[in-house]
């Protein structure tokens, strides 16, 4: 029964990374309050390549709404705001030499449906992933059956266990995209 336990353990822990990666993918999702994660997607053409932001520069909030970032290299600092600007998150940045203004603006209905619809597709991208990792444990539980390691009732019995663990990561993830979606309809 200890093989199911290690198995079990590794499923939990990699859908604790899909969690994870939800978590990170919500927190650039603005919800009309300013946030460094909010320019966390951003990457600038640099040296010759694209990297991210924080590679480049220190971002600040030196306000509710307001993101400071200071550009360590002076040459990058047309490439940064330009990067901000085309990053598709609605803001529009306003360069002062080697610090770079971005204000964030009221959210509207129109823009807050779209962060709603853009969490929900973060959140299905999560659940795809929670459901990978049961399936490659299925596939795990069989294959210890087909070496003969396990009789079906074990394998049953481990696949109704993957399942449960599985329906509790699909609710936690329906739980977060709850919570976000509240979080942006907010005014």
């Amino acid at each position: 029964m200890s093989d199911l336990n290690d198995l079990l353990d590794d499923i939990k822990r990699r859908m604790d990374g899909a969690l994870e990666s939800l978590r990170r993918d919500f927190s650039g999702l603005r919800s009309g309050r300013a946030s460094p994660a909010l320019l966390e997607p951003v990457r600038v053409e640099a040296y010759g390549g694209e990297v991210p932001l924080t590679q480049v520069a220190s971002i600040a909030v030196p306000e509710a709404r307001m993101i400071t970032v200071q550009v360590w290299d002076r040459v990058l600092a047309g490439a940064v705001e330009r990067a901000i600007r085309d990053a598709g998150l609605g803001l529009n940045p306003a360069g002062e030499g080697q610090t770079i203004r971005v204000p964030i603006p009221q959210l509207t209905e129109e823009r807050r449906n779209e962060l709603a619809k853009a969490a929900a597709r973060y959140a299905e991208g999560a659940k795809i992933a929670v459901r990978g990792v049961r399936r490659d444990g299925m596939d795990k539980a069989k294959g210890f059956e087909k070496k003969g390691d396990i009789s079906q009732d074990d394998v049953k019995t481990w696949s109704d266990a993957i399942q449960k663990t599985t329906d509790q990561y699909v609710k936690k993830v329906d739980d977060m995209l709850a919570e976000k979606e509240k979080e942006i309809k907010q005014v």
